[in-house]
């Protein structure tokens, strides 16, 4: 037998109840208010059967708070629960007895037209829900924030901006005009090396400003925004038509500038990931800095790409889209071989005046010199390298891992450690530590090799600290700076100095680096990832950025790889272009749409079972999840993983059909859920 989960709804399969569409004003009773009593309200639950509005009654003391927009708290399946009011109505569909609103939270809309429609939009694209997707759009209520009395809106337009950086590319110009005269053109940036890329983000911005409408920027980390944010704060002269949406302020203050852009009195908006639902008023352009960067890749249901929500917020919009980095993505390319974007790049010329030299440390006259320079981690040429450029300033080493050693293996047969409880990787905190398993976390300090029986460890992968140790005793008196995830740095000065760092946490330099050092290439070349190549050449490009022109950098990988070639001409272009010919040729992302199932063996079954796949879909696997020996060990399930492909135009239906599926998955209350991501940031 089914159970009711709310008291408004028949059960399915039941003949609906003869009972009145509204309760009764007997002696003490709510009475509905007399215009539109109906309250269509999203409730803040996570089942796919559930994911539609229910009609409630407006009691006729809540008649003026209930805006469509507001917080509200309804009675649902017995108990109370939070909710968006998503539009008063006349009439009910429903033909049961309909409840009353519990509460009005707060009368403030907080949840916009535009963006309660761009949720239901993306909820269907990723087969998710739109309560999970308001989750990520509406921060958290702080009341003393909005009982704030704000301040008046005032009508401001900068002047449209001189080109500045955008000279230097034969679209630059013609961009920023098309954006301050109120149109909507659409560009993938091939950012050219150097720092200026944050004033050409700004003036992109005073330009859809100066044009009336609003511009909403997100970046991958709190340091790019606070650059963004000073560049906007000098290209609008300080004006407070602008803020920055990260979480470094705090839950209060975020909420405080999330409540501004709502009410029309901030028109630009750079932030983070969160920041891609911003309410920005009459969006006129949408930038996405370094969208192959995982950090955008949100970890929450329904999982969405920034890239796919601000491309598809200015399709409704009729906005602007400027999608840009120093290197370019496959799906990026897609978008500009489908003419839905035209590509934004500098000519070869202006490229080689300001690009660095960049030489792979393997060259046939280095091995004449150096027998060692293609097996060696620090060549004499990188280390003559590097001591001449210290002369001039400071040099950036960039170390694809952070830690001390976070890779071993046994020091005579050469097979990796492993721990004996769970079979996970062991590593080294620091060179008087015992080794540890990074999964599990126990020390094997008794370890013994299960192949050789030796007791004795060596390195096989060399970490972020254990580098800076190094190059502290092969350069003595230079200080050494690490950068990562312990303390990232902002900024260096322009003395001579090492900056050890990991891939994302290179600091600026003042007046650029003099040098820099990409160690340990096989490492990002050799990643069993989809997108090791496209990856392993932004981290070296956006590391080799920050170098002064025809500064010298060193690669240490095979100078005869194509992301290589591509570092060495500084042609991403090229590069993202044969990559996505391949991926189309062997049916990979972005050339096709691919939906990734977790789950037990059981529920990955049932999901498939119950899926209306659309025609030329593929199912891949399930095979197992690497790295579920710590759950198999705790007593948990096994865990696997399904992968559907169908062709890029039935992405659409594949969402469709999955979130169809999740549904009567979860009207079954079936007790293994199933994780559902569409274009996964990693297939392997």
């Amino acid at each position: 037998m089914v159970e009711p989960i709310f008291g408004m709804e028949q059960i399915p399969g039941t003949a609906p109840k003869a009972t009145p569409r509204r309760r009764p004003a007997g002696k003490g009773a709510r009475r509905p208010a007399e215009t539109l009593p109906v309250a269509r309200v999203l409730v803040d639950v996570s089942l796919s059967h559930l994911d539609r509005p229910f009609d409630y009654l407006v009691p006729v003391e809540m008649d003026a708070a209930a805006v469509p927009g507001c917080r509200v708290r309804v009675r649902f399946a017995g108990q109370l629960v939070d909710g968006f009011l998503l539009d008063r109505v006349a009439d009910s569909d429903h033909d049961g007895r309909l409840s009353f609103l519990e509460r009005v939270v707060s009368p403030e809309p907080v949840l916009t037209p535009e963006i309660a429609a761009l949720g239901r939009e993306i909820a269907d694209r990723y087969a998710g829900t739109l309560a999970d997707v308001l989750r990520l759009a509406v921060p958290p209520r702080h009341a003393r924030i909005e009982a704030e009395p704000p301040p008046e809106p005032e009508e401001w337009r900068p002047d449209p901006p001189a080109p500045g950086p955008w000279a230097h590319y034969p679209a630059g110009p013609s961009f920023l005009t098309a954006l301050a005269e109120g149109r909507a053109p659409r560009a993938v940036w091939t950012a050219l090396p150097g720092p200026h890329w944050p004033e050409a983000v700004a003036r992109a911005v005073q330009a859809t400003l100066a044009g009336g409408r609003g511009a909403l920027v997100v970046l991958a980390d709190g340091r790019q925004v606070a650059r963004v944010d000073a560049a906007l704060a000098e290209a609008l002269e300080g004006s407070a038509r602008h803020v920055a949406l990260t979480a470094e302020p705090g839950p209060a203050e975020r909420y405080r500038r999330w409540l501004a852009v709502l009410r029309g009195r901030a028109r630009a908006v750079v932030g983070t990931r969160a920041a891609m639902f911003a309410p920005v008023r009459d969006l006129g352009l949408v930038v996405l800095w370094d969208d192959g960067d995982d950090v955008h890749a949100e970890p929450h249901a329904p999982y969405p790409h920034p890239r796919e929500v601000l491309a598809l917020r200015a399709h409704r919009s009729g906005a602007g889209a400027l999608i840009g980095g120093f290197t370019r993505t496959a799906e990026a390319t897609v978008l500009v071989e489908t003419g839905w974007a035209h590509a934004l790049v500098a000519e070869r010329q202006r490229i080689r005046t300001v690009m660095p030299r960049v030489r792979p440390a393997g060259e046939d006259e280095e091995l004449a010199k150096d027998e060692a320079a293609r097996t060696a981690r620090l060549p004499v040429l990188a280390l003559r390298t590097a001591r001449q450029a210290l002369r001039d300033g400071p040099v950036l080493v960039q170390v694809p891992r952070r830690g001390y050693l976070p890779g071993l293996r046994c020091g005579r047969c050469r097979e990796p450690a492993r721990c004996a409880a769970c079979q996970g990787p062991l590593a080294l905190r620091s060179s008087h530590a015992a080794p540890y398993c990074r999964w599990c976390g126990r020390i094997a300090g008794d370890w013994r090799c299960p192949e050789c029986g030796g007791g004795r460890v060596r390195a096989a992968v060399v970490g972020a600290r254990r580098t800076a140790e190094e190059l502290g005793r092969a350069f003595p008196g230079v200080p050494v700076r690490t950068s990562g995830r312990d303390g990232v740095l902002d900024r260096v000065g322009a003395a001579p100095a090492l900056v050890v760092s990991t891939p994302g946490a290179e600091p600026v330099a003042d007046g650029g680096y003099a040098a820099a050092l990409l160690l340990d290439g096989w490492v990002l070349l050799g990643r069993a990832d989809l997108r090791a190549a496209e990856e392993a050449l932004r981290r070296w490009m956006n590391a080799a950025a920050l170098v002064r022109p025809a500064g010298p950098v060193i690669v240490l990988a095979d100078g005869s790889l194509p992301p290589v070639q591509a570092l060495l001409r500084w042609d991403p272009v090229t590069l993202a272009e044969r990559e996505l010919a391949d991926r189309r040729e062997l049916g990979f992302p972005p050339a096709v749409r691919m939906a990734s199932l977790t789950g037990t063996p059981a529920a990955i079954r049932e999901l498939l079972a119950e899926t209306r796949l659309p025609p030329g879909a593929q199912v891949l696997g399930p095979v197992p999840v690497p790295g579920e020996g710590i759950g198999e060990q705790a007593g948990e399930p096994e865990r696997q993983r399904a992968l559907v492909r169908v062709p890029r135009a039935a992405g659409p239906a594949l969402g469709r059909a999955l979130k169809q599926a999740q549904g009567v998955r979860s009207a079954r209350r079936a007790a293994d859920p199933v994780r559902v991501q569409i274009d996964p940031l990693e297939l392997i």
